[in-house]
């Protein structure tokens, strides 16, 4: 009995740790509680072929990813992402990760091509897609999972993007 419930101890301890301290740069912990969206956090739309081709050169000489960020200033849920992106604790977690990009949609009327580059239709917006440096989108299955972020928490956010990262 002494062994089963030792070994069930061992078991809890190794089992109930945290995936984030298993890796090299854990999620934050976002203190905040909730994040005020950002007025207008999407640049011209013109501006987003170049940006993401710097994102990708930049990314290579960084050892980061990209993170592409689909939307328009006029989404509620964009803006939400956005302002969670710009808490304290998020960004330097972020910005050590990834390389952003946000690409401006506009009323799903540019930049479209983008998206499919990689595999992805752009449906809804906020659309995520998160790619290695060479370009292997790491979450095309889920790109749309962050399209309710006024319901989420910015630890939920961050703990979803986390797991994208921990593909590649």
């Amino acid at each position: 009995m002494r062994k089963t419930l030792t070994a069930l101890a061992v078991a809890g301890a190794f089992f109930g740790a945290p995936l984030a301290s298993a890796t090299p740069h854990p999620t934050p912990h976002v203190s905040e509680t909730s994040a005020a969206p950002i007025a207008a956090p999407y640049p011209d739309s013109s501006l987003a072929s170049v940006q993401v081709k710097e994102a990708f050169a930049t990314a290579k000489k960084t050892g980061r990813k990209v993170l592409l960020d689909f939307g328009a200033n006029w989404c509620p849920d964009c803006r939400m992402l956005a302002g969670v992106f710009a808490l304290p604790d998020a960004q330097g977690w972020l910005e050590s990760q990834f390389v952003i990009v946000p690409v401006n949609v506009d009323r799903f009327t540019h930049n479209m091509d983008i998206a499919l580059k990689y595999g992805v239709k752009v449906k809804a917006i906020p659309t995520v897609i998160l790619l290695t440096a060479e370009g292997k989108p790491l979450n095309g299955d889920a790109s749309l999972a962050l399209g309710n972020a006024r319901t989420m928490s910015p630890q939920a956010t961050l703990d979803l993007i986390s797991s994208w990262n921990q593909r590649g």
